[in-house]
């Protein structure tokens, strides 16, 4: 397993300076280094490594997830209002339509099978998202009117939706019933999550403000913690549905409310984190992806994963009309809010492992949308900002 390590730091550090050299973003010579290095290609990664994926890419996930909450101010989320609250499911609602119509005219497959497959495309991806939102913070673009913070908040609560709407559909396409409960649990794990976690946020601001310790220490506790609470959200399924990486989120926006010096401090602690985290993020997410099943799938699969994406923006716009963006702010969050990488890898194939009748198709189309908009995505983001939003000195 050490040599494995060994060659996703080396060559995913080489690959993400040869991308940005080029100027495209990092992460996209990262998840190339997971396609060469993974199983379908070299097979140069462990197999125990390969079996521990799931959790180590949960990990990194944990780090900039409690990073963006140190950096998430209530006030400017309270400033949004409503779009804040319309992007965590009007565009993944608007993407699951569209697969609905497009994906049984593309593929011989029923209205079921394609909202199973939509719920699993539709999930925005947090880990590439969130790392350049808070670029943009560090750097100030967009914070004058909270566009940042908006798409931060907005793609992680997206997450929850949509993965509750998928243990709904495939257990319905198992043979099983989908009753009005499994959407309730939707509401209800985000607000037990905000609730955990703020809760928990105001003991670890109690406790460091009454005990001195390290701030390496106090991250350690907080990772403890965080990984607790995603253990917690699997342990309490079927009892109270609970979203452990909103409460990873709350426990960072409550102390960056109550003890905001503090969380300038962990932030830049987690920053550091986040240079290894990343790459074993990307790395690990690339080596899910088989080349053969994104090659078998053909143009119909791009066609599809393009209009899923075209739907997607103009349930973005949608979310937005009525707000202070202008036409350029707008078309940035579009665009920004479109790749996909960590959900589509975690769940992709589940139906397949489940027996469903389309469950290589799903996995096929699954491998694409983090093959295309991944790198898209961050490509966007990065080629646009700095045109399409305003920067406040």
């Amino acid at each position: 397993m050490l040599s494995s390590l060994a060659f996703i730091f080396l060559l995913g550090l080489l690959l993400g300076y040869l991308s940005l050299k080029i100027k495209l973003p990092a992460l996209i010579g990262m998840i190339l280094t997971g396609v060469i290095l993974g199983p379908y290609m070299l097979d140069l990664l462990a197999p125990n490594l390969l079996d521990i994926s799931a959790d180590l890419r949960k990990l990194a996930l944990v780090i900039i997830l409690t990073r963006a909450g140190l950096a998430l101010n209530l006030k400017d989320l309270k400033r949004v209002g409503r779009p804040a609250i319309l992007m965590c499911f009007v565009p993944a609602t608007f993407e699951l339509i569209g697969i609905l119509v497009s994906a049984p005219l593309l593929f011989p497959i029923s209205l079921l099978d394609a909202a199973v497959m939509g719920t699993v495309i539709a999930a925005v991806s947090p880990a590439v998202i969130v790392p350049k939102m808070l670029y943009l913070l560090e750097h100030k673009y967009g914070t004058d009117k909270s566009i940042p913070q908006l798409i931060m908040a907005g793609g992680s609560v997206d997450d929850v939706f949509v993965i509750v709407l998928f243990t709904a559909f495939t257990a319905l396409a198992a043979g099983g019933e989908m009753n009005i409960g499994q959407f309730a649990q939707i509401p209800i794990s985000i607000v037990m999550g905000v609730l955990l976690g703020v809760l928990l946020g105001a003991l670890f601001v109690y406790y460091f403000k009454h005990y001195h310790m390290r701030d390496s220490v106090k991250v350690i506790l907080l990772l403890s913690i965080s990984f607790l609470l995603i253990a917690l959200e699997e342990e309490m399924k079927g009892i109270v549905p609970l979203s452990g990486l909103l409460a990873i989120m709350a426990i960072g926006i409550t102390i960056l409310k109550k003890y905001d010096v503090l969380a300038m401090r962990l932030s830049f602690k987690f920053t550091k984190l986040w240079v290894a985290a990343e790459i074993l993020l990307f790395v690990l997410v690339g080596a899910t992806v088989d080349l053969h099943y994104a090659v078998s799938a053909g143009l119909s699969a791009v066609l599809l994963i393009l209009l899923a994406l075209l739907f997607r923006m103009v349930g973005v716009y949608c979310s937005l009309l009525g707000t202070s963006l202008n036409t350029k702010e707008r078309l940035f969050c579009m665009i920004a809010y479109t790749p996909k990488a960590t959900v589509q890898a975690a769940i992709g194939a589940i139906p397949l492992g489940m027996g469903l009748p389309h469950g290589e198709l799903i996995l096929t189309v699954a491998v694409l949308s983090i093959l295309i908009t991944a790198p898209l995505g961050a490509l966007g983001i990065d080629m646009t900002y700095q045109k399409l939003l305003k920067w406040n000195e």
